[in-house]
């Protein structure tokens, strides 16, 4: 989210050139890679539903036991490609396009119209499904480990809730830019059970970004090391997950942490994240002050959260270059 460009339609990327994958089948060690380092690893649309079918592939692959995911350069990434998104509004051939409904043989499909409830809520309650990309690794039964660094933001934040091993850098940032003006994001109910209920709601209602270290100490984070240690300490903890019980038995125990966390109602609170947030429309800001997410996708998302960014104390900033500021 914050200092990224806003690229023209055209020249998005293609979905195979964002998500990268490749597996070794000697060590069962799978790699996704987000690709889009000039855009801080933003996914399309189209994107997150190769991350769903490419993390599906790799759970039915018995070369594959585990999966590492990082991002190219300096970022695991800060979030969707947002602009984007707020395309689709004024364009229902691209929401239907998102819900996999463009070409299903089942003849002509009607996206629900601007005005109707349905028009946030269907999209919203889509993210909801492992398919849409936003939630794939709680389906996914082979061992996942997130490679975090930089900006961990918005739907880069998902995944790391949603991963069974976090190696994080000591530099990286945890949160949601959303929380300072939309106020939700899909996987709200899991961040409460990764982070705990008293430090996710400082996350909440601040809008601040967390630090590797605070995130290690909420229990969110397995390991914290310095950025040139990152790599291959990863690469250590892949390596012993992948020699250690048959893939059976892992998809078995994967099976087990499913059901625990469906018992304290992660797959509930998925859609009931999706019901509040397709609510937003219905949200009135109280002052010109505020940051109105529609005006701001207009002028520019990142110009505008790097505004107000100035109103918070240089520790309570999004953006790196302004965390370095002084006040």
């Amino acid at each position: 989210m914050a200092e990224r460009p806003q690229p023209p339609a055209a020249e998005r990327p293609a979905p195979e050139e964002i998500i990268l994958y490749d597996k070794d089948p000697k060590t069962k060690i799978a790699t996704i890679t987000f690709n889009r380092p000039e855009f801080l690893n933003a996914p399309t649309s189209m994107a997150r539903l190769r991350y769903a079918d490419v993390l599906r592939a790799a759970n039915t692959d018995n070369d594959v036991k585990v999966v590492i995911i990082r991002g190219v350069g300096d970022n695991l990434g800060s979030g969707a490609d947002l602009p984007e998104f707020m395309e689709g509004n004024d364009n229902p051939a691209a929401r239907l396009a998102e819900l996999r409904l463009e070409d299903d043989g089942v003849g002509e499909v009607t996206y629900p119209p601007k005005g109707t409830f349905r028009n946030g809520a269907t999209i919203s309650a889509w993210y909801a499904n492992s398919q849409a990309g936003n939630r794939a690794l709680q389906d996914f039964k082979k061992i996942s480990i997130v490679e975090a660094k930089g900006y961990c933001y918005g739907w880069h934040f998902y995944q790391c809730a949603d991963a069974d091993l976090v190696i994080s850098s000591d530099d990286a940032l945890f949160g949601h830019p959303s929380f300072r003006y939309h106020g939700w994001g899909p996987r709200m109910w899991t961040w409460v059970q990764m982070m705990g209920l008293r430090k996710f709601q400082e996350m909440v209602f601040t809008g601040r970004p967390f630090t590797a270290a605070e995130m290690y100490d909420c229990n969110f984070l397995n390991k914290v090391v310095t950025r040139d240690q990152l790599e291959a300490e990863t690469r250590k903890y892949a390596l012993a997950c992948a020699r250690n019980r048959p893939v059976d038995t892992v998809f078995q125990q994967k099976m087990f942490f499913e059901i625990f966390k469906q018992q304290q109602g992660e797959y509930m609170g998925s859609l009931l994240s999706a019901f509040f947030e397709s609510m937003g429309n219905g949200v009135a800001n109280d002052s010109d002050d505020d940051l109105d997410m529609f005006e701001s996708i207009d002028s520019g998302l990142s110009a505008a959260v790097n505004d107000n960014d100035s109103k918070f104390p240089p520790e309570f900033r999004l953006s790196k270059r302004n965390r370095a500021k002084k006040d």
